[in-house]
This record gives structure tokens, sequence and C-alpha cells, in this order.
């Protein structure tokens, strides 16, 4: 995050985004002028995929729940598949981009999701559902932010990050379009029938555009280079023991488990509160907002405040946000208000958050072997995701709500962001 910034960008950085599955750590020969809108179309495409997928399962997981007979824990495990099918693939796909095969990927992944949304309108029993989720998760490791951000990465090596920041701009935005778009389909069409829209959406633009814009992609090239110069074993084995690495490890897993188990639980919890429908629906919504303003104000404020200060409070902003939504039933009238300061808090901080977690390892670790250590936590990082959706939904009960659940995540985000501070200080006991 630090650095000489130059023409937009920070010269000398020489770091990859995580979860890119790249390592080639030398100049690409196939580097290419960076364009706007090539970009923007990707940013574009990022927005319905989200949106389309990920958001709208909060919108679903009721209906279907009623429809097939489901419980919480049962619906929810759907949704835990498709991240644990997104998180394992997640690595070979970054190999097919590093490959040249981006155009493939992003393509196949929009044509598979728009094909199991077709099929979920279909769904008649709770195996159905599951296939479709897992045939979803499959379809997001080749749609969503990790294939984009190798794509950038392999396409502008001195832009990338202006390019990911502006895909994580509009990115962020898709709870603020989708859910408001999918409750609204939801109510005129049905769950089943709402579903053939947001089917046709990545059927008919997403895939048209991967594989209009994708044109004319690098080339791949062999990895024995990227060996030669990488990390060796033993250092790769001494990094990945040291308490530095494994503290910061515990904080993005810990903090991607607390992020990736509230938003297909949100829209219901909202409801158990007692919330009016329109604010159940505009809440999570307004989180999308919030993010994008936290991504900016980060953005802003690097290189004017302390780096490790910066990378310290904006985590907390999580656990703040989780305890708003926490105390919220139990302060009567002020219930509508702390549900917007876990908004402003939660939202933020998510945003925010997203930009620590691709950069803590380069910081506290090692900026020379970030991708292959930011590799060695992929699998955490997916059973993680996948799991923290099911855990919620187990743990949720007809008396208590979601109580408990959000108990355990306010702990894991406590436990995540001392993780932080500490290996903060440690790494910098060792400079």
């Amino acid at each position: 995050m630090r650095g000489v910034r130059q023409g937009g960008h920070e010269a000398g950085s020489g770091q990859e985004p995580a979860g890119t599955g790249i390592c080639d750590h030398r100049p690409m020969s196939a580097t290419q002028k960076f364009d706007t809108r090539l970009v923007g179309w990707l940013s574009l495409a990022q927005l319905i995929s989200w949106g389309s997928v990920f958001y709208a399962f909060a919108l679903l997981l009721e209906p279907v729940e009623r429809e097939l007979g489901l419980t919480r824990a049962q619906t929810s495990l759907a949704f835990s598949l498709a991240l644990l099918a997104e998180g394992l693939l997640a690595y070979p796909v970054g190999r097919w981009i590093e490959r040249g095969h981006e155009r493939m990927v992003m393509t196949a992944g929009s044509v598979l999701l728009g094909l199991c949304l077709l099929l979920h309108s279909r769904i008649q029993d709770m195996t159905d559902f599951y296939l479709v989720w897992l045939g979803l998760g499959v379809g997001l490791a080749g749609t969503l932010y990790p294939p984009a951000f190798a794509v950038v990465t392999r396409r502008y090596p001195n832009d990338f990050r202006r390019a990911i920041i502006t895909m994580t701009f509009l990115g962020g935005l898709a709870s603020t379009v989708f859910i408001p778009l999918t409750d609204w389909l939801i109510d005129l069409l049905g769950w089943r029938q709402a579903l053939l829209p947001l089917a046709a959406v990545n059927l008919l633009f997403c895939a048209p555009l991967h594989a209009l814009v994708l044109k004319n992609a690098p080339t791949g090239h062999g990895l024995a280079g990227a060996h030669a110069h990488g990390p060796t074993g033993a250092r790769l084995r001494t990094l990945m023991f040291s308490p530095p690495f494994l503290l910061t490890g515990a904080f993005i897993v810990l903090m991607m488990a607390t992020t990736a188990a509230l938003p297909a639980h949100l829209v219901s919890l909202l409801r158990e509160q007692g919330l009016p429908e329109a604010w159940v629906i505009i809440v999570p919504a307004a989180v999308g907002v919030l993010q994008v303003f936290g991504r900016a104000l980060i953005y802003l404020c690097e290189y004017r405040i302390d780096l490790h200060l910066l990378n310290r409070l904006t985590p907390g902003l999580i656990p703040l946000g989780v305890l708003s939504l926490l105390l919220a039933p139990l302060t009567g009238a002020a219930q509508i208000g702390l549900v917007w300061l876990f908004v402003l808090l939660y939202g933020m901080g998510n945003g925010m958050l997203t930009i620590v977690k691709g950069t803590a390892v380069a910081e506290y670790v090692s900026k020379e072997q970030m991708a292959s250590l930011n590799g060695v936590l992929g699998l955490p990082q997916a059973l993680a995701r996948a799991a923290a959706p099911f855990l919620l939904g187990l743990l949720w009960s007809p008396q208590s709500g979601y109580a408990a659940g959000l108990w355990v995540l306010l702990g894991i985000s406590v436990l995540g962001v001392s993780a932080l501070t500490l290996a903060q200080q440690i790494a910098s006991a060792r400079q």
C-alpha cells in the first residue's frame, strides 16, 4: 500500500492482489495499455455476478425453505456448498487464467451461472437445491473478484490497483441494486419466475460481454521462471510457521468467516427483529453503498494516516457493527438508530476490510512471497466461507432467533482484530 504514486498507480510495489493465483513476478512481455472501457465493462459484470447470485440468496432463503419444507440450517448449507466450491476452485481457475484462458474461464462461468439459475427455478427437493448451488459455486469461481483481479493484473501489471479499486467500487453496489430488484421480482412473479430474469442477465449480457471484451489476452507463460525467482521450499515453510503469518492468517480467516455468514441471513434477521418490510430491504442495500464509501475513504487516507494504525482500526469496525445489531432489539425506540449504526460501521468496515486483507500478508510477513503465502491460506478461507453461513443457520432457534450466532460472530471478529494487532507488534519488533 505504500510506494511512490506515479500516474495514478504505485510505482515499484510489485504486489499482486490476494487470490489471483498469479505467482510470476517477472515483467510480462504482453503488457497492455490500460483500457478504461474494458475495466468498466468487467466492473459491470462484477455487479451482476455478485448481485444476481451471491446477494439473491438472502431473498430466496425463506420462500425456498417454506416450499421445500427445509430447516434454516438445511437452506443455509446450500449457500455454504456454493462458497466451498468457489473457494476450492480459486487456485486452478487462477492457473488457467495465468496460462491465457481468461476469456474461456469468465465466459463459461457466466454461462454456468445462467443455466444453474434456470435449473433453480425447477428444483423439487433438497437434493436439487444443493446440486444447483454447487453448480452456482463453480460458476462464481469463474466470475467473481479473484478471476477478474487476475485478468487485470496480467494485462496491466503497473496499473492493476487502479483497476481493482474500480471493480470493488462498482461490485460493492451489487447489494444496493440487486436486493431491492430481486425482492421486487419475487413479489411480482414469485420466487421461481423471479429467477428467470436473473438467469437471462447472466446468459444474455455477462457471457457475451466476457467473450467480447476479453479478446487478445496476454499469452500464457511458463512457471519455471516464477519458481526460479520465488521462495525455496525451506524458506516458504519457515514463513508458514512464523508467528506473524499464523496470526495474520488467523485474522484473514476469522474475518472472512464473519463477513461470509451475515449476507445470507441478514434479511431474515431483520425481519425477526420486527423491522418494517421496507427497512428489511433498504438496510442490506445500504450496506453496499457504505462499502463503496469505506473503500474510497481508505484510498484517500492511506497516505495521510499511519498505515499500521489504519490497518488496525478499520477491521475493528466489524465487531462494533455486529454488537450494534445484537443490541438493537433490546433498545426499544432506539432500535432503528442502532440498526443504522450497524449499517455505517459494518458497511464501511467490510469495504475497507477487502483492502486490508489483501495487503496484510505483504505488510507483516513477506512482500516477495505474498502470492505463495496467500495461496496457502486459500483452503482455510474456503472452509471458513463455506462453514460460516451454515453454522449461523445451525445456531438459529425459534426462541432466540440469531442472538447466539451473533454473539459467536462478535467473538471471532474480536479475536481476528486481536490477531492482526499482535502480528503488527511482532513484525514491528523484528524490524
